[in-house]
């Protein structure tokens, strides 16, 4: 019993600990300096299981190729009026700041409410491909249970104007 008490107590000063460290940000990782496009192509996606993106098939010895594909996002009028309308959709919630806004590029950064993790997602209206290419990766860990891929649906849902908020 009285080791149950200490594991618990030990368990309860992690817990604490990691939410004192993530409130200091560190836990946000270092801002990327390679985001934007180069070549009409987005950053490609990491090479851990943590991201997705629209164009990974353009990287075809890419080790996240496969399991990072998602659909690019349709156009809701033209490729600006869409990233407006994203643009808005993102400023409506608490966790997203947008860091670059331009007629045909959007980046944003989503930060997680309790660790305080930071995710990369950027927006681009390819004018070839008439659609908005899209990434959207953690900074840290190895993976993000799904987090990226189910924000990138939850906002295209959001912009097709079905109910559900990204």
């Amino acid at each position: 019993m009285v080791v149950v008490k200490w594991i618990l107590i030990a368990l309860a000063v992690l817990v604490l600990a990691a939410l004192g460290v993530s409130q200091l940000g560190w836990l946000g990782g270092t801002a990327p300096t390679d985001l934007g496009v180069n070549n009409g192509r987005l950053k490609p996606p990491a090479l851990t299981p943590n991201s997705v993106s629209s164009q990974a098939s353009l990287y075809p010895d890419h080790p996240q190729r496969a399991f990072a594909q998602i659909a690019p996002l349709a156009l809701q009028g033209d490729g600006p009026s869409t990233l407006a309308k994203l643009k808005a959709i993102l400023q409506a919630r608490g966790d997203v700041a947008v860091v670059k806004s331009e007629p045909d590029y959007l980046y944003v950064r989503y930060t997680s409410r309790w660790m305080r993790f930071v995710d990369d997602v950027e927006f681009w209206f390819d004018p070839v491909q008439q659609v908005i290419q899209v990434r959207s990766a953690s900074r840290i860990g190895k993976g993000d249970m799904g987090v990226n891929r189910a924000r990138v649906e939850s906002l295209r849902a959001s912009l097709s104007g079905a109910a559900t908020s990204p």
